[in-house]
């Protein structure tokens, strides 16, 4: 056996632990819950550090469920997240035990077609932490695959680390948008994926990025990225201001981040001809698409959905001078304060861009 793994049982006091459980709509409870399963031989066994709420883990507080996805028994919530490793299983070589790391969430199948042709996170197998039936990761202790959780290096901080699995949402949809240097780019939305998203195509070579919202008091946290530009959708239009700053050709790229069903009726008015039009928000409902309007121009368009490969790139380029993760954590509450923390995050503030819990005994 690998001398780093643990070789006693724990004790009849450490059988639980104490856990961000959704119980069901509209009600959450810190409380205990079974610890997790023994390592097996590729396994690490994590003790988290920090986690951050994400939009969908306040829609299934809110709304009970997402699409298809519905809670119907108690779960526990939470999927970006950073710890430190306890314990490694037999065959785990590239970690060591006291290793800071960050965790991709979804687990897929490795022999599934999606998984052979790269594409896992489509892989209709993936068990995705914080998607029912699939517990998540706002507990103490998880043991997870060494083939999805990644080494820090020392230039991230464990709060930044957990911020990589949104980040990684931003650099997938960047990857795909094939940004070259001295595009234009537009990004409709300053949620978080969208601000994200504007960080990480200003990072891969774009000369400018406008970013637009109808809430501006979510641009401050791009005010120290000189080549992105905020326009308030209250007071000027996105199509416009690209057309203006590019004679009238438009943006090379542009990220819709916002999932709103009104952003897709001027969409069409924003990227140039031969452009590209990324689809990152995912709207609750079906939208209606002008396609003719997309012919005219021959766009290309990309879809999202989550990420595939993209940790390896995402914690390179947050680790860069490019990029601070960490200035948009809004605020971090303990772990017994995990109810104020989602009650805040569903006020659905404009200022807060990512709230996070520590987690208690990391």
């Amino acid at each position: 056996m690998n001398p780093a793994t643990r070789t006693t049982a724990p004790t009849p006091q450490e059988k639980t632990m104490d856990a961000v459980v959704l119980e069901r709509q509209h009600e959450i409870q810190v409380r205990p819950v079974p610890r997790p399963r023994p390592v097996g031989r590729g396994d690490v066994r994590i003790g988290v550090h920090t986690v951050g709420i994400c939009g969908s883990d306040v829609h299934y507080y809110t709304h009970g469920r997402i699409g298809p996805y519905v809670v119907e028994d108690p779960m526990v919530l939470g999927h970006e997240a950073s710890g430190t490793v306890l314990e490694i299983g037999a065959d785990v070589t590239e970690l060591a035990v006291g290793d800071r790391v960050c965790m991709e969430p979804g687990i897929p199948n490795p022999r599934s077609r999606a998984s052979r042709l790269g594409m896992y996170n489509v892989d209709p197998e993936v068990r995705f932490w914080a998607t029912p039936p699939v517990h998540g990761c706002l507990q103490p202790e998880i043991v997870h695959p060494a083939d999805f959780t990644y080494k820090l290096p020392d230039e991230l901080s464990l709060e930044e680390g957990a911020l990589v699995e949104p980040f990684a949402v931003a650099v997938h949809a960047v990857t795909k948008a094939r940004i070259t240097p001295g595009d234009v780019v537009a990004v409709v939305g300053a949620g978080t994926i969208g601000v994200l998203t504007a960080i990480a195509a200003a990072a891969s070579g774009a000369s400018r990025v406008y970013v637009s919202d109808v809430a501006p008091e979510k641009f401050a946290q791009l005010a120290a990225y000189p080549t992105i530009h905020a326009v308030d959708a209250t007071r000027d239009d996105l199509a416009r201001v690209v057309r203006d700053s590019t004679e009238g050709w438009g943006a090379d790229v542009v990220f819709e981040a916002s999932g709103s069903p009104q952003a897709f009726g001027s969409l069409w008015e924003v990227p140039a001809p031969g452009g590209a039009v990324v689809l990152v928000g995912i709207p609750v409902a079906p939208v209606s698409l002008d396609v003719a309007a997309a012919q005219a121009r021959e766009l290309r368009i990309e879809t999202v959905f989550r990420y595939a490969n993209a940790y390896p790139r995402a914690i390179e380029l947050a680790a860069s001078p490019a990029v601070d993760l960490g200035a948009l954590i809004s605020a971090t509450y303990p772990l017994d304060e995990a109810v104020a923390a989602f009650e805040r995050g569903a006020e659905s503030r404009p200022t807060d861009t990512k709230i996070q819990i520590r987690v208690a005994g990391a």
